[in-house]
């Protein structure tokens, strides 16, 4: 198994980092370097680099950058190493490996057609985007490969107008695409197109101003009276017990589930007698340090110590909905739920499933999200909103102001006290 590592040479105050690749064959140790085009201060490499808390935006935003840097390169080494036969891998083999990153050879053509530049535009930045972006790109790619079988010919990167737009809509609606996820994937498409115009390829006058207005949804959300039941609740069974703490630590962290599921004592520092979570953030890459509050440490000292058993995501959204099930929580209330639109007698596949708004006992719409809503929500107009994003992680607050779902009436009431 091969390894990467990075080191400053240079007396100069700034210089372009060396790469070292390490590598074991035949019960014998290769080192091999070389030079990357990765610009640093001497000063940022020695001091700042690996730090875990820089409170500068700026210079926590250069961090960030240098690491995708760096991880891109090092995907793109130790990926042809593994293609490689180590006898063949020596200094000028990683000298030319270094010479392709930077200057990519044009073997790859231009597709011209939607799908096709999907898969040119994947290729072109594999090293760079999420897997989770990957498969988000993947999903429209198979979309626009079924609608062209629909319409009976290709869609290219220059005909996508109004006219497509209305194809594109009337086939989603169709297939019991909702209205939101028609405008999330539009805009996706647009954003492809403006990068394929980036490259030179022809796009249409009026891909700049194709739209579609979001529709606005009720997203449902645990208040402090339900998330004081939820916490009193006794359950028989131990995996209840274990999801309905993780219930509470979402509510009270305001954390994904992709970030809170892998909590552990030791993301806990503590600080002029303060506890603190520090972790990154798996979406955003971000580097969070949140405060536990009273809440969260209630959970861990029932724990002794530790924060609950960790489980799949799968099995947290239906335990979560048992969890509140027991709880009584059965006001009929509309939201979203993903169903499947096959028909009762065929398998459904993975085309089958959608996001479609009914009404609902409120138990069965609980899904893992509900914790980040229910934070944004519960502490809006109690908490200053600066912290409140600090604490989130979101960008902007219009971001932020997206998960408040208390309705008109209960802001006035929250902020009435400011006034009288």
């Amino acid at each position: 198994m091969a390894t990467i590592n990075y080191l400053y040479r240079s007396t100069k105050p700034e210089a372009f980092l060396n790469i070292r690749l390490l590598f074991r064959h035949n019960d014998n140790d290769y080192q091999i370097g070389g030079k990357t085009k990765i610009h640093v201060s001497k000063e940022y490499w020695q001091n700042t680099h690996e730090r875990k808390r820089i409170n500068d935006p700026d210079l926590s935003n250069y961090q960030l950058d240098t690491k995708n840097d760096l991880n891109a390169l090092s995907n793109f080494i130790l990926s042809n190493f593994n293609k490689a036969n180590p006898e063949n891998v020596d200094k000028q083999w990683l000298k030319d490996k270094l010479q392709e990153y930077y200057n990519p050879k044009e073997n790859i053509v231009i597709a011209e057609d939607l799908p096709g530049f999907i898969d040119y535009y994947l290729a072109l930045k594999q090293f760079e985007i999420k897997l989770s972006k990957r498969k988000r790109l993947t999903t429209t790619k198979n979309k626009m490969l079924r609608l062209e079988k629909d319409l009976g010919h290709k869609i290219f990167i220059a005909e996508i107008n109004e006219d497509f737009k209305t194809q594109y809509i009337d086939f989603s609606t169709k297939h019991s695409y909702s209205k939101n996820t028609q405008q999330r994937e539009l805009a996706r498409i647009k954003t492809i197109c403006t990068y394929a115009k980036y490259l030179g390829l022809e796009t249409h006058y009026q891909l700049d101003k194709l739209r579609m207005e979001r529709e606005t949804v009720n997203h449902v959300y645990l208040n402090f009276d339900e998330l004081d039941t939820i916490k009193s609740k006794t359950f028989s069974k131990d995996y209840l017990d274990n999801a309905r703490d993780w219930l509470l630590i979402s509510c009270f962290t305001g954390q994904r589930i992709s970030d809170f599921m892998k909590f552990t004592k030791e993301t806990i520092r503590t600080e002029n007698g303060k506890q603190l979570l520090e972790f990154k953030q798996q979406k955003t890459n971000k580097l969070m340090t949140i405060p536990v509050s009273k809440e969260v440490r209630n959970v861990l000292n029932k724990r002794n110590g530790n924060f609950p058993r960790s489980i799949s995501d799968q099995k947290y959204n239906d335990y979560i909905k048992e969890v509140c099930a027991e709880c009584g929580f059965d006001e009929v209330t509309k939201g979203k739920k993903r169903i499947s639109i096959a028909p009762e007698n065929i398998k459904p596949t993975k085309y089958d499933y959608r996001d479609v708004f009914k009404e609902l006992p409120k138990h069965e719409l609980i899904t893992s999200h509900v914790g980040r809503r229910s934070f944004a929500t519960n502490y809006y107009g109690k908490v200053p909103t600066t912290y409140l994003i600090g604490i989130t992680g979101h960008s902007t607050e219009k971001m932020f102001l997206n998960y408040i779902k208390k309705s008109n009436k209960d802001l006035a009431l929250d902020a009435y006290d400011y006034f009288n």
